[in-house]
């Protein structure tokens, strides 16, 4: 068994020619949830939809999101009913007092569906609607995720990292509070980032599913460290599991240049340095890297190099043997390891 840790589109790449080195009934997805929003009253998982659709054959791979070739009728009438009656499109945030309303899933994460500001296809608006009301139904997320799981056939199995609701907030130097998706979708990665809140993470829990999903080896993607694992790292016990497993990382920079996203931007926010040196130092628990081969960084931890761009199924398979490379190494020392290295919960 080996376990990949799922944000943003870096390893959804890497799962493309992952299962040619990993037996997919072998493979469980955690995904971050961090990123869901509540959008006119139907809960979008941009991270889970993201490898539900790629293992289902049916993700956009221009866009990386969404279903291919899917139609935005209902998209395209939202907006021209607020813009028709001067309503505008910008996000709208419900009132404080809906914000923790009804089912307890949302913790400053619901948004008016006037204007929409994010672009759902009409089959995608289906996944989400068919979700939201599993979780009516009373159904966990889980639950709800396995249900859309076999409708797409999804071979590997797909996680959220929590039942519970974590909302990724970004500060900005600009006074304001934005939800993960309003800050990259609607304001385009704008203002300038001061400092990234999980709200909601302390209360929340991993489930059984995912602790036992992290007794297994671990593969993260290129993905962004802070909204990508960020939330996941702030569930109490998460981190400490991947300290007693072993993990190997890939980075999604080359020395300080990132691959794509707003990785390099968020780290600073925070204040880490964007780079793989302030991936690795973001990763105490990870036993080993796979870099690329024009990355000059020189790490305390087993290297494999390799070059770690993903542009095709190809790629991601000379990515994904150079991470099973990693694990086979990190286990052949496991012997003579030291105690887990420590880490921040």
């Amino acid at each position: 068994m080996v376990t990949f840790l799922a944000g943003g589109t870096g390893t959804p790449k890497l799962l493309d020619g992952a299962a040619r080195v990993f037996e997919p009934s072998e493979t469980a997805v955690v995904a971050n949830t961090g990123d869901d929003v509540e959008l006119g009253g139907h809960l979008v998982c941009p991270d889970v939809d993201t490898v539900l659709f790629a293992g289902g054959g049916v993700l956009d791979r221009e866009t990386w999101w969404g279903i291919d070739g899917d139609t935005t009728a209902t998209h395209a009438e939202l907006r021209r009913l607020a813009e028709e009656v001067g309503l505008g499109t910008a996000p709208r945030y419900l009132g404080d007092d809906a914000q923790t309303a009804g089912r307890e899933i949302a913790r400053w994460r619901r948004f008016s569906a006037v204007g929409e500001f994010m672009e759902i296809g009409d089959r995608d608006r289906a996944v989400h609607l068919t979700r939201t009301s599993l979780l009516d139904e009373g159904k966990t997320l889980t639950e709800a995720i396995r249900v859309l799981a076999a409708a797409f056939d999804l071979e590997v199995d797909l996680l959220p990292m929590s039942d519970d609701p974590v909302a990724t907030l970004v500060h900005t130097e600009a006074g304001e509070t934005l939800h993960f998706q309003e800050y990259w979708v609607a304001r385009r990665g704008e203002p300038a980032v001061a400092d990234v809140e999980f709200r909601g993470a302390a209360d929340a829990e991993p489930t059984d599913a995912v602790l036992d999903a992290l007794a297994e080896p671990v593969v993260i993607g290129p993905s962004n460290p802070v909204t990508s694992l960020g939330p996941m790292l702030a569930l109490p016990g998460f981190e400490r599991a991947l300290r007693e497993t072993p993990v190997v990382a890939v980075s999604p920079f080359v020395g300080d240049e990132v691959f794509s996203g707003p990785a390099a931007d968020l780290m600073a926010g925070v204040g880490r340095e964007p780079s793989t040196a302030g991936v690795a130092a973001a990763y105490p628990f990870a036993d080993a890297f796979v870099l690329d081969d024009a990355d000059p960084t020189a790490l305390d931890r087993h290297v494999e190099r390799t070059d770690t761009r993903i542009d095709d199924a190809d790629d991601a398979e000379r990515v994904a043997r150079a991470c099973e490379r990693a694990l086979e190494a990190v286990e052949a020392e496991a012997p003579d390891a030291g105690p887990p290295r420590e880490g921040a919960e």
